[in-house]
C-alpha cells in the first residue's frame, strides 16, 4: 500500500513522530499501541542518532536517552518486525550514515523485513538520494523528502516529483521543536507553489504542537506530524502510564 492512501478527502492525517527505545522498548510498543488506538494515520519511529541535525532539543533528548540504554538500530527493527501488523504504516525517521553504515541494500532488505512502509532521511539531498530511494523501492518501500520553506521553487518541484507517498512540508526554518509555531502566510504560499506542480499529498511538520495550531493549518495541508509536543506529553512518564498521557495529548491535539 503506498503511503498516500492515508490521506483521505476532507480528512487531516495525523502522523505522529516517537523516538523508539524512549525511555524503553516496553514503552515504545506502549505509546505505538496508544496512537493506534487514537487515530494516528501513520507513524514516525525514530531510529536514535548521535548527531541529529534536524532534531530540536526535546527529540535530541530522547534519542540520547534511548542511546544510553543501548538502543540499537537491529533493536527498532525488531520491535517494528512485531508491532506493524496491529499498528498504522510504520516510517522509520533515521539519517544517513546509520543507513550507509549498514548497506543501503541491506537496509532496504531489512527495513522491508520488518515491515516498514517508509523511510524518511532529513540529511540526505535530492542529489545523493537516488541509491537509497531506488533499493528501497525494490522492496516496496517509500521515502518522502523534505522540502524546507528557503527551498527554491524550481528544486522544490524535483523534491516533489521524487518524493514518495507524500512531501513532507517543513513549515518553518530551523530544527524541530513545539516552543515556535509555523509562520502561516509564508507556509500557505509554499503549499500553493506545491500544489502547482504536483497531486501528491502534503503534509507539514516542524512547530506543529497544539490544537490552534493543528486547526490554522488544517484547511490547507493533507496531513500533520507532531513529535516534540507529543514526546513532551509522556516524559517521565513509563509504558502504560505513558500510553494513557500520549491518548489524553492526542485527544486534546485533534
Amino acid at each position: 500500500m503506498s503511503l498516500s492512501a492515508i490521506f483521505k478527502p476532507g480528512q487531516l492525517a495525523f502522523i505522529p513522530y516517537v523516538m523508539a527505545g524512549d525511555p524503553d522498548i516496553a514503552t515504545t510498543r506502549a505509546i505505538l499501541a496508544a496512537l493506534a488506538a487514537n487515530g494516528a494515520a501513520a507513524i514516525e519511529l525514530g531510529i536514535p542518532y548521535g548527531d541529529p541535525l534536524a532534531d530540536g532539543p526535546t527529540i535530541a533528548a530522547a534519542g540520547a536517552r534511548a542511546l544510553a540504554n543501548g538502543v540499537k538500530l537491529n533493536d527498532v527493527l525488531s520491535l517494528v518486525k512485531d508491532v506493524h501488523a496491529k499498528a498504522p504504516p510504520i516510517i522509520l525517521f533515521t539519517y544517513y550514515n546509520p543507513v550507509y553504515q549498514f548497506g543501503l541494500a541491506e537496509f532496504a532488505r531489512a527495513a522491508a523485513d520488518a515491515g516498514a512502509a517508509g523511510v524518511i532521511v532529513p540529511d540526505v539531498t535530492l542529489e545523493e538520494a537516488e541509491p537509497l530511494r531506488l533499493a528501497l523501492g525494490a522492496h516496496g518501500i517509500e521515502m518522502p523528502l523534505l522540502v524546507a520553506p528557503s527551498t527554491p521553487p524550481e528544486r522544490a518541484a524535483r523534491i516533489a516529483e521524487q518524493s514518495g507517498g507524500f512531501v513532507y512540508v517543513v513549515s518553518r526554518l530551523g530544527v524541530t521543536g513545539a516552543g515556535e509555531a509555523p509562520n502561516l502566510e509564508p507556509l500557505r504560499k509554499q503549499i500553493a507553489a506545491l500544489r502547482a506542480v504536483t497531486k501528491k499529498p502534503l503534509a507539514a511538520g516542524f512547530g506543529i504542537s497544539t490544537r490552534a495550531q493543528v486547526d490554522a493549518v488544517r484547511p490547507i495541508v493533507d496531513g500533520v506530524i507532531v513529535g516534540s509536543g507529543l514526546i513532551d506529553a509522556y516524559s517521565g512518564a513509563r509504558r502504560e502510564e505513558a500510553a494513557g498521557c500520549v491518548a489524553k495529548y492526542v485527544t486534546s491535539l485533534l
